[in-house]
């Protein structure tokens, strides 16, 4: 199936979001104080899978389109509701800013390839600049701003192209905790190897299926998942707390 043939709604791309969005939620369940380190794994996912989506939705509108100011400007806007619940759930844990700026600044850098005009040239570039300036504190860093283009690139390729962002996911990913512990044999470690270099082909698997069942679409809502989902989890950990 080609993506770019894809229906207005699609319920593979709403699929891989939900799934992004799960993978999200328990990677972050490992900050509730609780022994939950194994759900690094699937937390892996949650990036790529999310920078996926970035991609197919810049593939569906092709070349000529213009910038999507509206798509970025909810970017933009979560990227500042989001950041206070994010430090306030991940406190001493939040190195860098919330994910929504590298997406943001994903979306820029992949928008000047797929519509190659001046303006969408110039702000890519400033965008690419801005991310290696300040790679120390977007979340994924340099090579995760890189992420929805190296995706794009592969959506119409065969299977095997997605080891390319499979590469990118994991250069984004080089924790060094990760790649020591995986040194010694950390199965956690390992696993979050494996599953860095393959979400982006997983998630173009789920893309390429047809759900067997009706899946909830996923609109500008879904935004609002983001700063809440901390909150409520900070609400449970303080419970745990008491």
């Amino acid at each position: 199936m080609k993506l770019s043939k894809m229906e207005p709604r699609d319920a593979a791309l709403d699929l891989l979001k939900w799934l992004a969005m799960l993978s999200m939620v328990l990677d972050h369940l490992r900050y509730l104080g609780w022994s939950l380190n194994v759900l690094y794994v699937p937390g892996r996912m949650a990036f790529a899978w999310f920078c996926l989506a970035i991609a197919v939705n810049l593939a569906r509108k092709g070349p000529g389109q213009g910038m999507q100011w509206r798509y970025l400007g909810w970017m933009v806007v979560f990227a500042c509701v989001a950041e206070l619940p994010y430090r306030l759930y991940m406190s001493a844990d939040a190195t860098t800013l919330s994910v929504m700026p590298t997406l943001a600044v994903g979306l820029l850098v992949a928008r000047g390839w797929i519509d190659r005009t001046v303006s969408a040239s110039v702000l890519a570039g400033l965008a690419l600049l801005l991310g290696w300036v300040f790679r120390e504190q977007l979340m994924f860093g340099f090579y995760g701003a890189l992420l929805p283009l190296s995706v794009l690139w592969v959506l119409h390729r065969p299977w095997y192209a997605a080891l390319l962002p499979g590469a990118v996911c994991l250069a984004s990913n080089a924790w060094p905790e990760m790649f020591a512990g995986a040194s010694w044999g950390d199965p956690i470690s390992i696993g979050g190897i494996i599953a860095c270099l393959f979400a982006p082909l997983m998630g173009l698997a789920i893309l390429r299926s047809h759900p067997p069942i009706a899946i909830w679409p996923m609109r500008r809502w879904a935004y609002a998942i983001y700063p809440v989902h901390f909150l409520v989890l900070l609400a449970v950990r303080r419970l745990a707390e008491l």
